[in-house]
């Protein structure tokens, strides 16, 4: 497994260090500047915009964040940049523009979204765009096939599954019964390989992750923490936190 000790040395701002009600806003460069400021490692999203390049942002639409409407990949990577973001004069980065900022100073965890209908080029474009950058950088995701791909294409870039156990929240919806038991119970392995685990930090303990770390010694980041409940959840049974809200 290629999990270097900088994934859990330092707690990990999720999508960046952002405080909306000081006009930070999540995934922007104000947030990063906030987590490098502060020496936190940064938890980010991307997906493709509708010409291919990789977009810090999180949300399948663009309603919560924008002053727009509509499907975010529908989007350009220009339109995304001329689209304002509510509260917040910053623009929407590209993943080179958010390695240029980082430049190494701390570890960049990148979460690649899916739409879970088998499309790879979010995973191809991050390989693409991280072939060349020297500093710690990791890629997860919540989607089997995006992780597999990981692995093929950039097996030296760590890489994590995000997951939960039940899947019971209504944006799983569209997966079957026997799709969340798999998933929740790492049965994509063999094909996936991860370097760690992301957990749910409400579901913990797990005991499919309790038998994969100690099988395979994966570390284990646990998301999102929010609460002293489950700072302290993270303490027992995680390597490291993903938090946000607060400041460690």
């Amino acid at each position: 497994m290629n999990a270097p000790a900088w994934l859990t040395a330092r707690p990990v701002a999720h999508r960046a260090l952002h405080d909306a009600a000081r006009g930070v806003i999540e995934n922007t460069p104000s947030a990063v500047d906030a987590a490098l400021a502060h020496g936190f490692a940064i938890e980010v999203d991307i997906q493709l915009s509708a010409d291919g390049e990789a977009m810090v942002f999180h949300d399948d639409t663009l309603e919560r964040l924008t002053t727009a409407t509509g499907p975010a990949p529908a989007l350009t990577a220009a339109q995304f940049k001329a689209t304002a973001l509510r509260g917040t004069d910053d623009r929407t980065m590209t993943l080179p523009e958010l390695l240029a900022r980082v430049a190494g100073r701390v570890p960049l965890i990148i979460e690649l979204k899916s739409q879970f209908d088998g499309n790879r080029a979010v995973a191809e474009r991050a390989a693409v765009d991280l072939a060349g950058y020297a500093g710690p950088a990791a890629l997860m995701s919540f989607d089997p096939d995006l992780v597999e791909a990981v692995r093929h294409l950039a097996p030296r870039i760590p890489r994590g599954i995000t997951m939960e156990h039940a899947y019971d929240d209504p944006e799983w919806d569209m997966l079957s019964a026997a799709t969340k038991f798999a998933w929740g119970n790492l049965l994509h392995f063999p094909r996936t390989r991860p370097d760690f685990i992301a957990h749910y930090v409400k579901e913990l303990p797990s005991a499919p992750v309790a038998l994969a770390r100690r099988s395979f010694a994966l570390p284990l980041l646990t998301w999102t923490v929010r609460t002293a409940e489950d700072r302290a959840t993270a303490a027992r049974h995680a390597d490291q936190m993903i938090f946000e809200g607060f400041v460690p």
